[in-house]
C-alpha cells in the first residue's frame, strides 16, 4: 500500500523545466550493468524527452559505484558539464562491505556537488537484492535514473532562475 507521500512524488512531466541547452554528465557504474544500464536508458530518454540533446550529454563509465565521485568530478573538470548524474547499484551481502561503499558514494557525490558548486545527483541504488533493484530500475517501483534526472534538470533550472534575478 502505498503512503500519500509516496502519490505525491510522482513523475508528471508538465512540471519539469526544459533542459534545452543543459550540458549534462552522466557516470554509470560497470558492476550490476544489466541494472546501470537500465538506469542509463531512464536517465538519458528523460533528458532526451525534456529538451535535451543527443551532443550535450557526456555519458562515461566507471569500474563500480565507489569510483562514481571521482568520475563525476573528472566530468565537471574536463568536460565543462552543468550537472553529473551517477548512476550505480550496490546490493546488500552478508559483509559490511555494503554499507561502507553506501557511505562513501554518498558522501563522494554529496562533496563533489559542494566542491564544484554543481548538481552531482545521485542516482545509486542500495537494496537488499537484485529483485529489488530491478523494481527501481524500470520495474514496479519506477526507475532511479528518470529520477535522477529529473533531478538534474530541476536543480539547474533552480540555479538559473537565481542567477537570472
Amino acid at each position: 500500500m502505498s503512503s500519500p507521500l509516496k502519490k505525491s512524488l510522482k513523475y508528471d512531466p508538465e512540471f519539469i523545466p526544459s533542459a534545452k541547452g543543459m550540458l549534462t554528465g552522466i557516470v554509470v557504474s560497470e558492476w550490476n550493468t544489466a541494472i546501470t544500464n537500465a538506469l542509463l536508458e531512464g536517465a538519458y530518454s528523460t533528458l532526451i524527452k525534456h529538451g535535451a540533446k543527443k551532443q550535450d550529454i557526456v555519458v562515461k563509465y566507471v569500474p563500480g559505484s565507489f569510483e562514481l565521485p571521482l568520475g563525476a568530478q573528472f566530468l565537471f573538470e574536463y568536460e565543462d558539464v552543468d550537472a553529473v548524474i551517477c548512476l550505480g547499484c550496490v546490493i546488500q551481502g552478508e559483509t559490511r562491505h555494503f554499507e561502507f561503499i553506501c557511505n562513501a558514494v554518498a558522501n563522494g557525490v554529496l562533496k563533489v556537488g559542494l566542491d564544484y558548486n554543481a548538481p552531482a545527483i545521485f542516482g545509486v541504488l542500495t537494496t537488499n537484492s537484485i529483485e529489488q533493484a530491478m523494481e527501481r530500475s524500470g520495474g514496479k517501483h519506477g526507475n532511479k535514473g528518470t529520477e535522477a534526472a529529473i533531478s538534474a534538470i530541476k536543480m539547474f533550472a533552480f540555479e538559473q532562475d537565481l542567477v537570472s534575478e
